[in-house]
C-alpha cells in the first residue's frame, strides 16, 4: 500500500518571504524540497547533471562542476542552448524530487518552487501557497540584501508571473509582512490539512 502524502507547493516571486516560510513549515515537521537546492545538487562536483551537460556543453563546465555563470553566457550566444539544458536538467530535478518523497516519511511535504505556475507544476500538488507582500516591500527587502541592482530586480521581476496571478491561482495565501504574522499563518494551514487528513 502506498502511504498517503499530502503535496504542498510553496511559490512566490523574488523577496516576497519564501525561504522563511518553509523554514516554518520545516520547524512544524514539515519537509522541505527546495528546487533550488536540488538543482545545485546535481551541478555541483560528482552531480547528476555534470557529464551530461558536459557532453552537450563542454564549455559549461569549470572545475568539475557545472557554471551557472558559464550558461548564462552560453544561452546569451545562442538561446536555443536553454533548451538543451532544460532536457538535461528537468528529468534530473523531477528524479531529485521522486527521491525526496520516497525517503521522506511525513503526511505533509512541502515543494519550493519559485516558477511552480510558469512550469505547469502545481498541476502534481494537493494544494498551493502564494507567499506574499507588498510591492514596495518586496523591492526594498530584494535590494538590501545587496546582491543585485535595481535594473536586476526588475528584469527577473518581469519575467515572473504577477503575484495578483499567482495569489488568485493559489489555495492558500501567506502575508510575510512579519515574522509573527507569517507563523501564525502557517501553523493555521499545517493545522488544517491535518485535520483534513485525519477525517480522510
Amino acid at each position: 500500500m502506498t502511504k498517503k502524502v499530502f503535496r504542498l507547493g510553496l511559490t512566490g516571486s523574488i523577496g516576497m518571504g519564501k525561504s522563511t516560510t518553509a523554514r516554518f513549515f520545516s520547524e512544524l515537521g514539515c519537509p522541505v524540497w527546495d528546487a533550488d537546492a536540488a538543482v545545485h545538487r546535481i551541478y555541483a562536483k560528482g552531480g547528476a547533471a555534470v557529464a551530461p551537460i558536459s557532453a552537450a556543453l563542454p564549455d559549461a563546465i569549470e572545475d568539475g562542476a557545472v557554471s551557472r555563470d558559464r550558461l548564462k553566457e552560453l544561452i546569451a550566444q545562442d538561446t536555443s542552448v536553454l533548451s538543451t539544458i532544460e532536457k538535461i536538467v528537468h528529468p534530473l530535478v523531477a528524479q531529485d524530487r521522486a527521491e525526496f518523497i520516497n525517503e521522506t516519511d511525513s503526511e505533509i511535504l512541502v515543494f519550493d518552487i519559485p516558477l511552480l505556475f510558469e512550469t505547469g507544476g502545481d498541476a502534481a500538488m494537493d494544494a498551493v501557497i502564494c507567499v506574499s507582500v507588498s510591492p514596495e516591500l518586496q523591492r526594498s527587502r530584494v535590494l538590501e540584501r545587496g546582491t543585485m541592482s535595481e535594473s536586476q530586480f526588475e528584469h527577473i521581476w518581469s519575467k515572473q508571473m504577477p503575484n495578483e496571478e499567482k495569489r488568485a491561482l493559489s489555495d492558500y495565501v501567506v502575508e510575510t509582512d512579519t515574522l509573527d504574522h507569517a507563523r501564525s499563518q502557517v501553523e493555521k494551514i499545517v493545522k488544517t490539512i491535518r485535520g483534513q487528513l485525519d477525517h480522510a
